[in-house]
């Protein structure tokens, strides 16, 4: 379409005006030759193209005026067909005009001698008033094209605003809602169309944008609280005031995100730090851990849920990151929350978010829980035995509904969430002594995983020492190049109760008290000094022959290396008496009787002898 066929319909009522007036015939063409307005013998032709046209093509071509006083017989009709026997008895034809583009003419046409006389009188008025008319039409073509331009861009920021994941609100200088985007549709549930052009203040008077307004300071990522359509709101709001070119303020415009919203974004974010832990940095190439590796990748990319087991410092935590960077949820939260950490009465509230009021202390506009921001993620719940029966139950109903209510909420919040579970107790004992729900228990462990402990995988003990020395090295700015060979081979033997944990604890302790560049056996522990002066003193007995072991000693050291390898607490004495085929009781009057220490160190008390 050419520029003046934007106008046409304008054009046609000037043209239409002219005629009256002069009483002599108008004609437009665009720069196509296509009539955009004609009166009188050619106002049956507007929209045809004009068959010659050579008087328009040269002025077109110009862009100055021309006089055709005789049509048929001047200079510029010599080359058309009906020379001398033109129609047309006389025309005037002017250039359109807009900025420096010609973009069609305008004509006086005179159709008889009476309209040629009347042109040939007062020809100088005439191109004068069509050079007049000419810039008019000229400025309605530009007021048409300034309108369709503003148009455009305003569904341009329109589509732009409703793309956007923030609610947006803008108000103009009186404080009247001009734009009110679909995601604020959505944030605020009501429809544009009911507060579109109401006062701001009416339905937000907890937003302080009449402040923006007033002062033209704007804010950025402010909470506000308030309520809306019954619905207590907890919104993060950044305003910007609009000014004009003079620095008018002019109105403002608002983005509103759910607080929620917000911290688990915050969550994501962070994650994507952490989480980019993968199996790859999961150190080993034991058969044992590369066992339980293949099967962690085979398992990743499902969506049930996890039951990671193993005991205290083996790397549960770790692996359960893996998992989550390794699925298909890794773009999405991961959330870990220790459920031996945090005191019961606090637990639920931490899980399950609390709304506003729900308990003396909860913060204004409530909270939302772990389960609410892991939502597309992964939740990992370390030490979940530790769980109180209550919590169980409602685990459980997330687990089977996929969906929670905050603590003091009754609205239901539906979530997508993968669990991963982990312990280092044995849940089926604690199921068979009530304190640990079955169906829970079943829920859980779709897919269980067991790590090894580090005993049961010494091939990777130089590999994990070698990676923590050059790491903790680094950290504490010492040169410290390699272990002696005394003090790898302990570290070998040694049992590592604490597994990779305390392995790791061991490498920094002794980094920091070594002088040397190398760690020698001085620089470890006492405890693990001592697990060689025991092992030495066993075999020493036993491969010399010229002693025996009393019963005594062989039962204390039964009983400190089953200690050592089930731990100290009631749990793991009870397994301890177990293996050793004893009562429990009679295992806590043989540790009094041996006087043994967790440390591996004894009492100053004397070993009795009975």
């Amino acid at each position: 379409m050419s520029r003046l066929q934007q106008v046409r319909e304008k054009g046609q009522k000037v043209a239409e005006a002219i005629a009256t007036v002069l009483q002599t015939e108008v004609e437009i063409i665009d720069t196509n030759l296509v009539r955009v307005a004609g009166t009188g013998k050619v106002r049956n032709d507007v929209g045809s193209k004009l068959l010659r046209g050579f008087i328009n093509k040269h002025v077109l071509k110009t862009g100055k005026h021309v006089f055709i006083s005789e049509a048929g017989f001047h200079e510029i009709c010599l080359s058309c067909p009906l020379a001398g026997r033109c129609f047309y008895k006389a025309s005037i034809v002017y250039p359109i005009y807009l900025e420096q583009d010609v973009i069609g003419t305008i004509s006086l046409i005179a159709f008889d001698d009476q309209q040629r006389q009347n042109m040939l009188a007062r020809a100088d008025s005439l191109i004068e008033f069509i050079g007049r008319m000419a810039d008019f039409i000229s400025s309605k073509v530009a007021e048409t094209e300034l309108l369709e331009e503003k148009i455009v861009m305003a569904n341009q920021l329109e589509a732009l605003i409703n793309s956007v994941h923030e609610g947006v609100i803008a108000i103009d200088q009186k404080g009247r809602i001009t734009h009110f985007n679909r995601s604020a549709e959505k944030l605020f549930g009501t429809k544009r169309r009911n507060v579109l052009g109401k006062d701001f203040q009416e339905y937000f008077e907890a937003v302080p944008l009449l402040e923006v307004l007033r002062d033209g300071k704007g804010f950025t990522s402010r909470e506000v609280y308030f309520k809306f359509n019954q619905k207590n709101l907890h919104l993060v709001c950044t305003a910007k005031p609009i000014k004009s070119s003079e620095r008018k303020i002019m109105g403002v415009v608002a983005t509103f995100r759910d607080f929620s919203e917000t911290q688990r974004f915050a969550y994501e974010i962070l994650s994507k730090q952490q989480h980019t832990l993968t199996f790859d940095n999961i150190i080993g190439r034991s058969p044992a851990i590369q066992r339980v590796k293949e099967r962690a990748r085979k398992i990743a990319g499902s969506n049930s849920t996890v039951l990671i087991l193993g005991e205290s410092g083996t790397g549960k935590e770790l692996f359960a990151r893996a998992i989550h960077a390794a699925s298909s949820r890794a773009h999405k939260a991961f959330v870990a929350i220790n459920c031996g950490a945090i005191p019961e009465t606090l637990l639920e509230s931490e899980l399950f978010g609390y709304e506003e009021g729900a308990f003396t202390g909860a913060k204004r506009g409530g909270k939302p829980g772990k389960i609410e921001l892991a939502n597309g993620g992964t939740l990992f719940l370390d030490e979940i035995s530790n769980m109180s029966l209550y919590l169980q139950a409602k685990l459980l109903r997330v687990l089977q509904e996929r969906q929670i209510e905050r603590v003091g909420g009754t609205q239901v919040i539906p979530v997508d969430i993968r669990i991963v579970a982990a312990t280092n107790q044995d849940l089926q004992e604690l199921v068979q002594k009530g304190r640990f729900r079955e169906d829970l228990y079943y829920r859980l462990s779709v897919i269980p995983l067991i790590i090894p402990p580090l005993r049961e995988r010494r091939e990777d003990i130089p590999l994990l020492l070698d990676y923590y020395r050059e790491r903790y090295s680094k950290l504490l700015s010492k040169k410290v190049e390699a272990f002696t060979p005394e003090a790898l081979e302990l570290c070998i033997k040694y049992a590592w109760p604490g597994n990779v944990r305390e392995l790791i604890n061991v490498v920094e302790y002794a980094i920091n008290l070594e002088e040397t560049n190398r760690i020698t056996v001085d620089s470890l522990p006492p405890r693990m000094k001592q697990h060689l002066t025991k092992e030495h003193l066993i075999n020493t007995v036993s491969e010399s022959g010229s002693g025996i072991p009393s019963l005594a000693e062989l039962e204390k050291e039964a009983i400190r290396r089953a200690l050592q390898q089930f731990g100290w607490s009631e749990d793991g004495k009870e397994k301890a008496a177990k293996a050793l085929g004893i009562s429990r009781a009679t295992i806590y009057r043989k540790i009094q009787k041996y006087a043994l220490t967790p440390e591996g160190k004894h009492k100053a008390s004397p070993v009795s002898k009975q």
